[in-house]
């Protein structure tokens, strides 16, 4: 369900976007109001599976995200919609923690091997069949379909609990709930995203962006003073005191936020630019998902023999290499140009990915002592999805910026009259779904309209800069702070 949803709404998006008639900053909070909760509760849906009995959390999970779920789906305005998505945030971190948590007690060592492998082809399974249904949906008129499928299976999951898994009794635990850290955490990365998705329009004067802003980046720095002098933190800090797993999480941040900002705008791009049909679009993605899932058994074991610092400087690399060859095309000509636009740019960044995910969790896990292990997972996963928050926050604000000021350098090459250079800008908050005004005579409209998918090409561009940036901040970190095998005897 977790994987599927997001997986699929991305491709669903631009339908979406046309039906309820959303502003482009209206889009980032589709995304972030479920991305915000899950990062900031993630952790805490974990200490709550471990005290009151993994299975019964999993479930109560479960039964919230479809709830959310059928909520999403029936949402008639785009406020009613995020409001629902955040809803499912905090169903998804009750339920995400759960499943392998549930494996991990429920096989002995013999078989938990399988059936981990089991859990992770289903996984990547439903990351591959996720777009493919977003775009067949979106293309039928039935993105709402994105929301609804997760109904029968949650029946099925809640069903297979309920009958098939033996819940074990929890270890008596007395040390209170992180409830403090996991206030500050969603309100420190709530305001931050209101700040930087509001910037663009209202400018950094506007009371409310500054507050936002301001008010995130304390609560933030309030969550890591709670964390330092709780007892019972949700984020112990002292696992970072490590430099391999300081350097590693940070890598983690850099990359994840390259990888969720340059593949949320690339299906508005496709589609909405280029011209792909959304079931078109979704395929475009699959070399990325085959490359991953088929690289990270044998990359795994490579780091096992060289260590994790060469797989992750190079794969790294490599996706850097990939989001920059996105940036390239300008405007295409469709699916005809995929081969020699898009496609190399997906290989390389399902090449680098591929390269990256095993070694990632090998040198994460192996920074700390083996005790800590599922607290370093738990950490490092929740970095990688506060990475995806602040991605959408912070590059969906540049790709507005970007697309505003270059619709209005456009509007003046196409020399515009004043009332008709406003219509357009007005429209510069809806990105790629922008129209040129009903009254220009048809070839003036057709003129305009090209300038508004450049317009779109040119800030699509800015943020697959960007994400090429990120990703060689992560290499550069992997290399000096993850030791080879030699180095780590």
């Amino acid at each position: 369900m977790a994987f599927i949803d997001l997986a699929a709404l991305n491709v669903a998006l631009p339908a979406l976007q046309t039906d309820l008639n959303a502003s482009g900053a209206d889009l980032l909070w589709i995304v972030n109001a479920y991305a915000i909760m899950l990062a900031s509760l993630l952790l805490v849906g974990g200490s709550l599976g471990d005290r009151y009995g993994r299975k019964r959390v999993f479930m109560i999970g479960i039964m919230l995200f479809a709830f959310a779920s059928l909520l999403c789906g029936i949402a008639g305005t785009t406020t009613l919609l995020i409001a629902a998505r955040a809803l499912q945030g905090i169903g998804g971190a009750l339920m995400v923690p759960g499943s392998l948590a549930l494996i991990t007690v429920s096989f002995d060592d013999d078989a938990r091997g399988k059936a981990i492998g089991t859990w992770s082809a289903f996984s990547t399974l439903t990351t591959i069949i996720g777009p493919i249904i977003g775009g067949l949906l979106a293309s039928a008129g039935l993105w709402r379909g994105v929301f609804f499928i997760n109904l029968p299976l949650a029946a099925l999951a809640l069903w297979a609990l309920w009958f098939k898994v033996q819940e074990r009794a929890p270890a008596p635990n007395t040390a209170p709930l992180d409830i403090p850290g996991a206030v500050l955490a969603t309100l420190g990365l709530a305001g931050i995203t209101y700040g930087f998705i509001q910037l663009p329009s209202q400018g950094l004067r506007d009371p409310l962006v500054l507050l936002g802003l301001i008010g995130g980046m304390l609560a933030l720095t309030a969550f890591v003073i709670v964390e330092a002098r709780s007892k019972n933190p949700m984020m112990p800090l002292e696992v970072f005191r490590s430099p391999t797993f300081s350097g590693t999480n940070l890598a983690t941040l850099f990359l994840y936020a390259a990888l969720v900002g340059v593949t949320f705008f690339l299906p508005l791009n496709l589609i909405q630019v280029q011209g792909y049909d959304p079931s078109v679009a979704a395929l475009t993605l699959l070399p990325f998902a085959f490359l991953l899932a088929g690289l990270s058994r044998f990359t795994g074991a490579w780091a096992d023999r060289v260590g994790a610092r060469i797989p992750l400087t190079i794969g790294s690399a490599l996706t850097g290499a990939g989001f920059f060859l996105c940036g390239l095309p300008g405007l295409t000509n469709g699916p005809a140009d995929y081969w020699t636009t898009y496609f190399p740019a997906v290989v390389l960044m399902g090449l680098g990915m591929g390269i990256v995910v095993a070694p990632l969790t090998t040198a994460v896990m192996g920074a700390v002592d083996q005790t800590r292990a599922g607290i370093a997972s738990g950490i490092n996963n929740a970095v990688a999805r506060t990475a995806g928050v602040l991605a959408i926050a912070i590059l969906g604000a540049l790709v507005l910026f970007v697309f505003r000021s270059a619709l209005e350098t456009r509007a003046n090459i196409l020399q515009l009259d004043p009332a008709e250079k406003s219509a357009l800008v007005a429209q510069a908050d809806r990105l790629g779904d922008a129209q040129a005004p009903a009254h220009l005579p048809a070839d003036l409209k057709n003129a305009v309209t090209e300038q508004i998918k450049l317009a779109f090409v040119d800030a699509f561009r800015a943020a697959a800069y960007v994400g090429t940036a990120l990703a060689l901040l992560a290499a550069g970190l992997a290399f000096l702070t993850v030791p080879n095998k030699a180095d780590s005897r």
